[in-house]
Order: C-alpha cells, then sequence, then structure tokens
C-alpha cells in the first residue's frame, strides 16, 4: 500500500467523518492506522474564516460590539468617548469584557476536529472548520512539490553542465537530442534541465530553446468546494477508471462544446466515439444544461431506448455548467437509465483528448470568432460528413466513416443521414460552408 493518502481515500475519509464514523473506524475502512486520519483531517482542515494572530481581538460579537464602558468601576482606563474595541489607551476589552465570546471553538480541539456533526452547526456564530478531500489533496501535492524544489547539484557541476548544453541549443538542437547523446555525461534528466532553465541556472534563456515558447504554461488545477461538487459525486474521473475496467467492453464517448463569437447564439455539442474516431456534432440554440438534455432526449427518441444504452453507454466530459445536471443526461423523460456520465478534473482536458484533438478540424472550417448563428441542421451535418471523411494515420490510414462497421453504428448513420465524402472531395475550409 502507498505510504500517501489517494484522493479516493481523502473521498471515502470525508463521506465517513460525515456519517460521524470515529477515525479507528475509517482507518480499519481503508485499512491505515488511526493516527494517520486523524493527522490527515487535522492537517488539511479548512476553517470559514481566517485564523486570528497573535493578540487579535477574536470575539464573535466584534463587528457590532457598541460597548464603551467594559472597565472596572473607578479604573484609569474607563472612557466613554471610544468603543472599547478601539481603546486608545491600548486596552485589549477581551481581557476584561464579561461579554467576551471567543470565535475559535474548544470543539475543534478534540477529535473529529471539525463540524460536520456538530447539533448546533446551523445556530454557531464560531469559526467553523470542515474537512474538504479535493482540497486537501491539492495541498497535499503542493507541500510535495515544494518539498523537492531545489537545486541538487554543486555549481562545478552546474558548470560542467553548462559547458556541455550551451553551445548545442546554440545550433538549434533540443534538449532531448541532447540528453540522448550525453546521457553519460550529464547525469540529468531532460525534465530536470528544463526545470534549471526555468530557474536561471544557466545562461541559457526559455527564449533560446524553439520549442518551449510554443506552449503556454498549464494552469493549476480549480480547487473545488464543498458545494462544488455535488453533482460529481460517483462521477469522477477515478469513478470513470474504475467503471471502465469493469465493463472494458463498453464504448467510450467523448462529448464537449464548440462556441462560435462572444455573442450570444447558437453552440456545437460534440460527441466522439474513442474506438472509431467518429464524431457528431450537434446544433443548439445555445449552451444551456436545457439544450444538452433536448439534444440527449430527442437522440433518444430518435434511436429508442434500447439502442441509444447500447452507443453511448459511457460518456466522458468537461465541468463545464451546461453540463452540471448529469441526472438529466443519464435518465430519459420517463426516468429510465440510458447512460452514464463522468467528469474530467478540473484544468484536465487532456483526459478527453479525442474531442479536444477533433475540435482542431471544426476550426479549419469555421475558425474562432465566426459565429454560428446563420448556421442550420445542414451545415451541421455537412461539417460532420466532412470531417469524418478524413483519412488518419492512428486508425490505419482510414477514415472513421469506415470504422463505423457494426450494425448499430450503420442504424445510428442511416437515422442521422449521414453518408462519407469521396477523399478527393473533402473540404476542410470555410468555403464548405457558402453563406
Amino acid at each position: 500500500m502507498p505510504k500517501q493518502l489517494s484522493l479516493p481515500e481523502r473521498i471515502i475519509i470525508e463521506k465517513m467523518i460525515q456519517q460521524d464514523y470515529s477515525f479507528a473506524t475509517i482507518g480499519r475502512h481503508l485499512n491505515r492506522s488511526a493516527s494517520t486520519v486523524a493527522r490527515e483531517v487535522l492537517n488539511y482542515r479548512c476553517f470559514v474564516n481566517r485564523l486570528p494572530l497573535p493578540g487579535e481581538n477574536d470575539c464573535v460579537k466584534y463587528k457590532n460590539c457598541l460597548i464603551n464602558t467594559a472597565c472596572e468601576e473607578g479604573s484609569s482606563h474607563r472612557c466613554s468617548g471610544y468603543r472599547c474595541k478601539r481603546c486608545h489607551k491600548d486596552k485589549h476589552c477581551i481581557d476584561f469584557c464579561p461579554g467576551y465570546i471567543s470565535s475559535q471553538c474548544p470543539e475543534l480541539d478534540k477529535p473529529p476536529y471539525v463540524c460536520s456533526n456538530c447539533p448546533t452547526q446551523s445556530k454557531c456564530n464560531k469559526n467553523k472548520a470542515y474537512y474538504s478531500a479535493h482540497k486537501a489533496d491539492v495541498s497535499h501535492h503542493k507541500t510535495v512539490r515544494d518539498a523537492h524544489k531545489g537545486i541538487r547539484k554543486t555549481p562545478d557541476e552546474l558548470r560542467e553542465i553548462e559547458a556541455i548544453i550551451t553551445p548545442l541549443i546554440a545550433k538549434g538542437q533540443s534538449l532531448n537530442h541532447i540528453c540522448t547523446s550525453h546521457a553519460d555525461q550529464l547525469s540529468v534528466s531532460e525534465r530536470t534541465l528544463y526545470n534549471y532553465i526555468d530557474k536561471n541556472i544557466f545562461k541559457v534563456r526559455n527564449i533560446d530553446l524553439p520549442k518551449k515558447v510554443v506552449y503556454r504554461k498549464r494552469r493549476s488545477k480549480k480547487t473545488l468546494t464543498k458545494l462544488e461538487y455535488q453533482y460529481r459525486q460517483g462521477r469522477t474521473y477515478e469513478d470513470f477508471l474504475s467503471y471502465t475496467e469493469a465493463y472494458p467492453d463498453l464504448p467510450i464517448i467523448e462529448m464537449d462544446t464548440v462556441k462560435g463569437s462572444r455573442e450570444k447564439g447558437k453552440v456545437f455539442l460534440t460527441m466522439i466515439f474513442r474506438e472509431t474516431s467518429f464524431m457528431l456534432i450537434f446544433l443548439m440554440k445555445d449552451g444551456t444544461q436545457a439544450s444538452v438534455i433536448q439534444v440527449f432526449d430527442a437522440l433518444t427518441e430518435m434511436l429508442g431506448m434500447a439502442l441509444f444504452k447500447r452507443l453511448f453507454p459511457i460518456i466522458l466530459t468537461d465541468n463545464g455548467v451546461e453540463f452540471k445536471d448529469p441526472q438529466s443526461l443519464e435518465f430519459n423523460p420517463a426516468g429510465l437509465p440510458r447512460t452514464k456520465v463522468f467528469f474530467c478534473d478540473p484544468q484536465a482536458s487532456w483526459q478527453k483528448p479525442q474531442v479536444e484533438n477533433n475540435h482542431r478540424l471544426i476550426r479549419r472550417i469555421l475558425p474562432k470568432g465566426t459565429s454560428f448563428n446563420s448556421l442550420t441542421v445542414q451545415d451541421t451535418s455537412l461539417i460532420v460528413c466532412h470531417i469524418n471523411s478524413v483519412l488518419r494515420e492512428q486508425l490505419g490510414d482510414k477514415s472513421p466513416f469506415s470504422m463505423m462497421t457494426s450494425r448499430d453504428e450503420k442504424k445510428l448513420l442511416s437515422v442521422l443521414n449521414l453518408s462519407p465524402i469521396p477523399p478527393d472531395e473533402v473540404i476542410l475550409k470555410p468555403e464548405l460552408i457558402k453563406h
């Protein structure tokens, strides 16, 4: 078993804490010690408000307090011109005010260290603490990254590395090429060299690396709050991997949306079959949840419930607001199940690579900034036919159309009235759409 807790384990900890299980019970369920679970919660719990600094007034009544005579009778500090909380004589009202109530709850110093099952939680006005699995996982990985930061080479070793790579980079060679041809001399990986260059350890800069300046730096993942990921319960990328491992023969469909110009209006809903790379495009009047559900309901009606379930058993999509009603996507209006919807991790579009890559073909025909409002259903079908007629190297130089060979897949093409375009007549330019 790995030493560090994983995200699925942290999700289990969060759920079991909410169900009022003890750390010992949670530990037995995860095959971990109770102290491991306790340290996890204590180290990564989140407070609603920031913790007060030493000596700071943390009274729960501070904001609305009007008391100005809290000093003892006869005290030289007694006054009536100032509120006690702003005493100009540097007195701390919390030291003598009988109405002082600290915002720090003493119950948080005892297991389970959070407020999840406190009976007075809704009425309490003290600072509350909760355990969020996703925030804990992000904080843990940040701690690990910070622990591994730093240069583990002596100045002499760094000078030797620089003497090797600088003249070769000046010739236009890539770091991969240099590391491969000088593996016995460098003693560091390609990734480490990139990190050293990022930190300006050498005279070489990122601008000297032809590939590095092309790629935009990835944004850090968004940390989901307790309320934000309710729709993801049982539908995370980890759940997707577990489900596909249990049902490896079921086809997987990646789903996304494509927007035109910034003006409000029509939006594409795209679906791609991983196995065949065949992409479906549906024209929606807008990018709302209702429009996506309408496409699902219409497609279910056209194909029939049984065929829809066979063609679209597993759908993987992103965390767009248009997909945040998975219950309506998974079940038809009569409440019958028709598919399983899963969500990628936040800011991790690479987890559904095929649909993202196929969007590039759409952009050849409809460049970014092009409005979709003038498009018709016939235009959308034409785009689908041309894109799916492109020969693909990863398909053995075949087109997605030629990969749709099963009886169900042929029925889908027939219902949607889609047919292949001869190779020499395929157009992937704006001229395809005349208007």
